[in-house]
């Protein structure tokens, strides 16, 4: 990384020099007008805020003839760059490169709708970029340096957008994380990083925080995305510099406005750097399945190698809706969002509750996710089709079945079946089987065809998905997988992980191999070693999976033991994933699926039973997840003969099926332990009976695992070590 000294900022900060006005923009002669504040120094090295309102001081101030630094995106802010420091290529050298770019070619299209915040907003992309500038000028003028960190701790809304980018560009880095964290987590997140301030999502997540931050963090201003400042309530806050979203834009707009000005009047007189390719972006703290979050430190050219690379799987163009519901800071919703910005798409915001009702009314293209979402419109679909009259159910469920069966022999004849053999079969042998593949499939289309008019027009227009559903951020379950192939909507998985920036691979719309996470990226190495020896393993050999690339993160902040073990001193990152790679074929069932990465579990997710034999989980625990009887499931059993599993069992449909079997009375609204047990026992049983091991004693809790229990992610992965650790008397009664 080409770092910067510590120069003073153009901004020149009463945070620094003690009290007194702040001197905005300096230049060899004069000063612009500027932002002043009255401050006195309080308690733990702090400078308090005596103003309740920043106020606009209009006097020009003659400053030291030394030349100031200021840090600039290329592209974004050409305008106030020596002509030799701007590309005449108009390539994208920093991320909120991009927003020159876009404003450009798409103007006055639509960029994004975020309906469920107050003020509804709806910008074009002319209007964001302006929006981007004036934050990040007013990031400066209130004395935000370049090479600082700051701290964004909020949720999925326009404004987020608009500060992330309007911190970058002003070559500040950000450290972003959601509202749903525990108070804890974000204080060892604001402290570990070093940032100096914080941007928040309102007062009442402010409110909630105060009293721990203000007493143990150093804390230079505070900025509200939403809500007016009025409205924070903790006492402890008095005389805290303050700002509404509002204010960071005015002064920003004022101040931008005035340096144009001036500098058509005198010329340049500063010292104007761009920010580097290699510089270090954003900061985002792993979520943390095990073990305490490590803060991965992303480059500007690790988000841009993705949003290069994604065109060919995502083949978005000018005037596609996207639907976002993933919290933004993740790095997955994250560089997709920088992605379809630089296509024209139109982003719409939404939120778990309102995500069924805007798929119906925007009907958007592509909707991208994690495989938790895609499992609950499955579920959803279920429940429609098995609550429907009689005659309704079993239409669909026969055309469903059929469909399930032509696809199968489709993929057959189209060679995107994965490889249960790794050699290739005889010619006669892949000849008949085509044969015999196409002649089935030619017999099932005109059933599957009339289940598509019939029966899944009516899916795609409640889903509202048109052209594809991205899946990432975890593994998706082969039976939604087939589920939606069946009726006829794209689901292109993919995989990454936050020390890739993320994307690794991801199944092309032309090679949707199922059960697979496609082809990695373009500019991706993918290999597939041994997990003691650290020896390459030939195509079809599971081990650990590696990758190299652009998008490989430059280490973990202040963290270079675990540098050292995540990327060895070719640039190779060991993601501790378990996968292989499916061999080439030039014939047969598998001849389109060469070089498509399998995966197969997470290495410390192995248990290894007292037999010596090593178990995945998440085969057994997708396989009974098929049951709508099982809310969630956690499978056990580390240094036990047998496995065992932890059921959060979903009530209602027990309930349900008690009544038709009549085990309960019409009234009922309780099931003793034991019937519940002997349920969820069979359907154990039922769906789990093809895979490899089996379920012995389970343990039914009532709680299901949730963020604010701290025992899922925020992107809504359980956090397996804490289940065990939270349910460990139990687990042990279980193998008693």
């Amino acid at each position: 990384m080409t770092s910067m000294s510590l120069h003073p900022n153009l901004v020149s900060s009463s945070f620094d020099h003690g009290p007194g006005p702040v001197c905005g923009f300096l230049l060899a002669r004069h000063c612009l007008d500027t932002v002043k504040f009255s401050y006195r120094r309080g308690s733990r090295g702090r400078w308090l805020h005596l103003a309740r309102r920043p106020t606009v001081n209009c006097e020009l101030m003659t400053c030291s003839e030394e030349l100031q630094v200021r840090r600039c995106s290329p592209l974004l802010e050409s305008l106030l760059l020596p002509s030799d420091n701007v590309s005449t290529s108009g390539e994208w050298n920093a991320v909120p490169d991009i927003w020159k770019t876009s404003a450009e070619r798409y103007g006055d299209r639509i960029a994004l709708v975020d309906l469920y915040h107050d003020p509804p907003s709806k910008f074009t992309y002319k209007q964001l970029k302006q929006q981007i500038v004036e934050f990040s000028e007013g990031l400066r003028a209130i004395g935000l340096k370049p090479d600082e960190k700051l701290s964004l701790f909020a949720d999925n809304s326009c404004r987020w957008l608009v500060a992330d980018q309007g911190i970058m560009a002003t070559g500040a880095i950000n450290v972003v994380r959601g509202t749903k964290s525990s108070t804890e987590e974000l204080l060892q997140i604001y402290s570990h990083s070093e940032s100096v301030a914080l941007v928040v999502d309102s007062p009442a997540f402010f409110n909630k925080i105060a009293e721990t931050f203000i007493s143990r963090a150093a804390i230079k201003f505070i900025i509200l995305l939403w809500g007016e400042k009025s409205e924070i309530t903790s006492k402890v806050t008095e005389g805290m510099t303050v700002f509404s979203f509002k204010e960071i834009i005015d002064l920003g707009r004022e101040s931008y406005q005035k340096l144009i000005n001036h500098y058509k009047e005198e010329g340049r007189k500063c010292i104007y750097k761009s920010i580097n390719s290699d510089d270090v972006a954003t900061i985002v703290y792993t979520s943390g399945t095990s073990g305490n979050p490590k803060g991965v430190m992303l480059t500007h050219q690790n988000l841009l190698h993705q949003m290069r690379n994604f065109w060919d799987r995502v083949p978005a163009v000018p005037g596609n809706r996207f639907v976002s519901v993933l919290p933004p800071w993740h790095v997955y919703e994250r560089a997709v969002e920088y992605f379809i910005f630089t296509r024209g798409v139109e982003q719409i915001y939404t939120t778990v509750p309102n995500m069924k009702e805007d798929l119906q009314r925007f009907q958007p293209h592509y909707i991208i996710s994690v495989p938790l979402i895609y499992e609950t419109l499955y579920r959803g679909i279920q429940k429609q089709i098995f609550t429907s009259s009689t005659a309704r159910k079993l239409v669909a469920l026969t055309f469903i079945k059929i469909s399930l069966v032509y696809m199968e022999f489709k993929r057959i004849y189209e060679g995107k079946c994965l490889p249960r053999n790794q050699n290739q079969p005889p010619f006669l042998v892949s000849m008949f089987d085509w044969l015999l593949a196409r002649i089935i499939a030619a017999v099932l289309w005109p059933m599957h065809a009339t289940g598509l008019k019939l029966v899944y027009s009516k899916i795609h227009s409640a889903i509202g998905i048109s052209k594809a559903g991205i899946s990432g951020g975890g593994s998706l379950p082969l039976y939604v997988d087939r589920f939606f192939e069946a009726i006829g909507m794209q689901l292109q998985n993919g995989y990454g992980l936050t020390e890739a920036s993320p994307v690794v691979a991801v199944r092309q719309p032309t090679c949707n191999v199922l059960g697979s996470v496609g082809h990695p990226l373009q500019h991706t190495e993918v290999k597939i070693v041994d997990s003691e020896t650290d020896e390459v393993l030939p195509a079809g050999s599971k081990g650990i999976v590696k990758v190299r690339g652009p998008q490989v993160m430059k280490g973990y902040f202040k963290n270079p033991s675990a540098t050292q073990q995540a990327l060895d001193k070719d640039g190779w990152l060991k993601t501790g994933d378990i996968g292989w790679i499916s061999p080439n074929h030039s014939r047969g069932r598998s001849r389109h699926c060469g070089g498509v990465i399998i995966l197969e579990g997470r290495a410390k997710d192995t248990i290894v039973l007292t037999t010596g034999e090593n178990v995945e989980p998440s085969e057994l625990e997708e396989a009974a997840l098929q049951s709508n009887l099982i809310q969630q499931i956690v499978v056990v059993g580390q240094d036990q003969r047998r496995l065992g599993a932890i059921i959060v069992p979903n009530k209602d449909e027990l309930l349900l099926k008690a009544k038709k079997l009549s085990s309960l009375d019409a009234d009922s609204s309780e099931l003793s332990k034991e019937k519940v047990n002997s349920f969820l026992r069979e359907e154990l049983k039922t769906w789990t009976s093809e895979c490899s091991f089996q379920i012995g004693p389970i343990l039914i809790v009532d709680e299901p695992f949730t963020i604010d229990s701290g025992l899922m992610t925020t992107t809504m992965k359980i956090r397996r070590d804490k289940v065990v650790v939270k349910y460990s008397d139990q687990i042990a009664e279980l193998y008693k």
